[in-house]
């Protein structure tokens, strides 16, 4: 997730692991110029981690895997959505509690990365899988008010629960929009759903996420938001 300098020649570098979590650790070497390229925000790895004692800083060594953010470098929007994805998920998650869900979750988005078109369609799902893998998932099934499962326009920004456009007509000023790709896969992508959909993320993270903690969105989600502005695709 990030990688930061410790002395001279040693690195503290912060991992998203499949079974245990988000855990930082020493790297020996990591400022070198060998070790230092595969230590970026996205890079795979695995690792092999040791400490004296649990609440120690431990270290690890680490074996690369796949070309990681490599891959992405004649891209930079994309490599701006990783390092977005890294910064929400390192600031969100709390140390050393396992989240297996937010680990398939940024997996997921690494790989439709390679695909422009629809990436940042996969951002939105990745931050809404993220709320559901940390206990504040959207209830996107039905209508709050009715019951109904057709015409779900919109998302109450007080529970997380969809509305169907009768329910909502008179209350939309005050609701959230909710774009049709995160109801299902199978529907397109029409300007302005992407946008909405960062929209929707964006609340719930800060209201049940980093408000809490007094934190605000990482900055390079900010940043994320203005290269897709500037790239016409919110």
């Amino acid at each position: 997730m990030s990688a930061r300098r410790f002395g001279e020649t040693g690195a503290i570098v912060e991992f998203l692991t499949a079974r245990h979590g988000r855990y930082a650790a020493h790297v020996a070497g990591g400022a070198s110029r060998r070790i230092k390229p595969f230590l970026q925000a996205g890079a795979r790895a695995l690792i092999a981690y040791r400490a004296r004692v649990s609440e120690q800083l431990g270290a690890v060594t680490l074996e690369p895997v796949g070309e990681g953010p490599s891959a992405h470098f004649d891209d930079p929007l994309a490599l701006a959505g990783l390092s977005a994805a890294a910064a929400v998920v390192s600031a969100a998650l709390p140390e050393r509690e396992p989240h297996p869900g937010a680990f398939l979750a940024f997996e997921a988005l690494s790989d439709a990365l390679a695909f422009p078109d629809v990436w940042p369609a996969v951002f939105v799902r990745f931050e809404a899988g993220l709320l559901q893998d940390l206990g504040f998932g959207l209830d996107l099934a039905k209508c709050a008010a009715t019951g109904q499962v057709d015409d779900l326009i919109y998302v109450s920004p007080r529970t997380g629960r969809a509305v169907s456009r009768g329910a909502g007509e008179a209350y939309k000023d005050r609701l959230l929009t909710l774009p049709p790709f995160m109801l299902s896969s199978q529907s397109g992508l029409a300007p302005g759903d992407v946008g909405a959909g960062l929209a929707l993320t964006a609340h719930f993270l800060e209201a049940f996420v980093f408000g809490p903690l007094n934190r605000p969105l990482p900055p390079a989600r900010f940043w994320l938001i203005d290269k897709l502005t500037d790239a016409q695709r919110l």
